[in-house]
């Protein structure tokens, strides 16, 4: 195998200088001609920096995936050659996970899952980051751009490293070992998670987001790798220890091995949850906590159904101020409908614009619930739009739902900005709406600035129906339907925009 290794390297280098050139025009040819087929006999792919290469039958293989591509490809990284085609192909060009053909032109030396990458981690002696990660993650894009897709991180890597990448989408078990195994080394979970694990799958070391250099008290990805590397040659042994004990909790934390000891619970334990649930409010904003905020649905339920089961009317006001808050904020989508990921401030003004199908689907039973105990019709509105949403942009032709919308989408220029899609200019919204409905717009809509994107703004909701109404002198059925046709005309506006993946 060594020996076959070896091979492969010096046919590699020495091919490398004599036919770079023609390579690349090779590869330009096959982006370039859509109906007509290159020869694989004349296609080499360029070696990928600091890796010992992917081998003959994988190199053909990808070969084949590129020659097949039609002239409308576009490929995902900074690194192409002048007739806009890659200039760099690894193994996940052959995979059939969205997230992972994103990744399929970065210069890193990129396995999925599965016992090649790790029979190469054990044949060259080598630890193996494992990169888990979803299709329209926007800090899994972040981390793409800035770290994977840059060529002195992608040598080291794959000079030291062998590198997995996972969907979680398609592998939650994966995704759901490691996790657990990050959170059991005391950080918070998340994606990107980023795991660096022993030959034989063992996790020593984690995080999530690494910025490319160190910022503040946040390591750079640079810098770990740099670490890791050393700490590899110099301490292996206590990199095995460490990673059987790590293993070890992790096993236990899944199994949830002493957590039953035999006594039933009683009502106790829920009012417990109340005293909690009350405590960790935000008693202005609604929602958990005071910072970054997600659309928590199970301690909403929960104080819905504790105020059912005692008639505690405290349980029925935090969910309230919870509901209204998020319907108001611009964390709810007001012109498509749908709620998005989570607020990145206190208020739910500002989110973060990826969309998720679980979210959703959680939120619309409480916004139900929240309206049947009520009887308000505004809460019950939510449910419907956000049923309305998911119905046309997250259900796919032949029935099925899509998981995610991303938070990125393009530019007019070409660019990936996140929010872009469902943010506004000032000047547009009063020209797509002219003055007058602009002035009823704005008495029942408001605008947040977005602190980015070109100072565009988010749409939320200052009034209600009644208040906003009245502060035009009309009815509130007049006002129904001047708000229908204009959140219908906006809609038409922004479909003309590119939207997210």
């Amino acid at each position: 195998m060594a020996a076959g290794l070896a091979e492969r390297m010096i046919r590699s280098g020495t091919r490398k200088r004599a036919e770079k050139k023609v390579s690349h025009w090779v590869v330009g040819l096959c982006f370039s001609l859509s109906s007509v087929a290159c020869s694989a006999a004349n296609l080499h792919l360029e070696m990928l920096p600091g890796s010992e290469g992917v081998g003959p039958k994988i190199e053909a293989q990808l070969i084949r995936v590129i020659s097949a591509r039609p002239a409308s490809f576009i490929p995902r990284t900074r690194h192409l050659l002048e007739d806009g085609s890659p200039r760099f192909t690894n193994r996940l060009a052959l995979e059939a996970s969205p997230y992972l053909q994103q990744h399929a032109h970065n210069p890193v030396n990129w396995y999925p899952w599965g016992e090649e990458a790790f029979e190469s981690a054990k044949a060259l002696g080598r630890p193996v980051l494992v990169s888990i990660g979803y299709s329209t993650c926007h800090w899994c894009h972040v981390m793409e751009e800035e770290s994977f897709d840059d060529l002195q991180v992608a040598e080291f890597l794959n000079k030291h490293f062998i590198a997995i990448k996972v969907d979680r989408e398609i592998r939650p078990d994966i995704d759901k070992v490691y996790m657990t195994a990050v959170q059991a080394m005391g950080s918070n979970g998340g994606w990107p998670l980023n795991v660096w694990v022993t030959p034989n799958r063992k996790p020593f070391f984690g995080g999530t987001y690494f910025p490319p250099e160190n910022r503040g008290n946040r390591p750079g990805f640079k810098t770990v790798l740099a670490f890791l590397q050393s700490a590899w040659e110099t301490q292996r042994e206590k990199i095995m220890v460490s990673s059987n004990q790590i293993s070890v909790a992790v096993i236990a934390a899944i199994e949830d091995v002493g957590a039953n000891d035999g006594r039933f619970p009683d009502a106790s334990i829920l009012r417990q949850a109340m005293t909690e649930v009350n405590a960790q409010t935000d008693p202005v904003w609604g929602g958990i906590g005071l910072h970054t905020k997600f659309p928590s649905s199970m301690p909403l339920r929960f104080l819905l159904r504790y105020h059912r089961r005692t008639g505690d009317q405290e349980a029925l006001r935090l969910a309230l101020l919870t509901l209204e808050k998020m319907a108001y904020g611009g964390i709810f989508d007001h012109l498509g409908g749908g709620f998005h990921r989570y607020s990145t401030e206190r208020s739910w003004q500002i989110p973060h614009f990826e969309k998720m199908l679980y979210d959703n689907a959680l939120l619309v039973p409480i916004y139900l619930e929240a309206g049947q105990v009520t009887g308000r019709d505004e809460l019950l509105q939510v449910a419907r739009d956000t049923l309305d949403y998911v119905a046309t942009e997250m259900t796919s032709d032949d029935g099925g739902f899509y998981s995610a919308l991303d938070a990125d989408s393009r530019t007019p220029s070409g660019e990936m900005k996140e929010g872009w899609f469902y943010t506004w200019a000032p000047a547009d919204l009063i020209e797509s709406l002219g003055e007058e409905r602009a002035r009823i717009f704005s008495a029942y809509f408001g605008v947040h600035s977005e602190g980015g994107n070109e100072g565009r703004i988010i749409i939320k909701k200052v009034r209600s129906q009644r208040q906003a109404a009245e502060s035009l002198g009309m009815s509130q059925a007049v006002l129904r339907s001047e708000i229908t046709k204009i959140r219908h005309d906006l809609r038409l506006v922004r479909s003309g925009r590119t939207p997210p993946l």
